[in-house]
């Protein structure tokens, strides 16, 4: 099931005292988060209308209209952000990690079937998909073209060309 709004990070803290907001982003960047400029709590209940965004090292830092001190701002520390999916541009052939977490994972040529995206890990040079099988054993799947053949979101599956010894292979 494709969500609406997504979780894009959390507030972790205030920075000065104008109400400006630390934001831990949990999307591909603090960069990437910076675009937005409406912002949701409770899972897209309410918005929130960002007056100024900008990149502090891995952080975003954001002032929200109505938050102009310290005081305010402490009171939203810990909550987390969501943005709206028809707000973000993301190029073809990537998804939300959201998305992708809950697809069934199948051999692409055998169609065996190997088990469910359960978390992304990102390692720096590629994502790798954790596959945890129906017996609770978790495998290790790297996202790359060579591996990952085919992902449909509306279907709920991950077509993949393991490499040897990733489903425990003898050789």
């Amino acid at each position: 099931m494709v969500k609406q709004f997504l979780e894009a990070g959390k507030i972790v803290g205030t920075h000065g005292i104008g109400g400006e907001l630390r934001v831990d982003p949990w999307c591909d960047s603090a960069d990437f988060l910076k675009r937005f400029h409406t912002l949701y709590f409770k899972k897209g209940e309410i918005p929130l209308k960002v007056v100024a965004s900008r990149v502090h090292k891995n952080q975003l830092l954001l002032t929200l209209e109505g938050v102009d001190s310290i005081e305010k701002a402490d009171t939203y520390r810990g909550k987390i952000l969501y943005l709206n999916r028809d707000e973000a541009k993301i190029p073809a052939g990537r998804y939300f990690m959201a998305d992708l977490i809950g697809l069934g994972v199948y051999d692409a040529d055998t169609f065996v079937y190997y088990g469910t995206v359960t978390e992304i890990m990102r390692t720096g040079a590629n994502d790798v998909y954790q596959v945890t099988s129906e017996g609770k054993k978790n495998y290790l799947v790297p996202a790359v073209s060579s591996v990952i053949k085919e992902i449909d979101l509306e279907k709920g599956k991950m077509l993949i060309q393991p490499i040897k010894g990733i489903f425990d292979d003898e050789d």
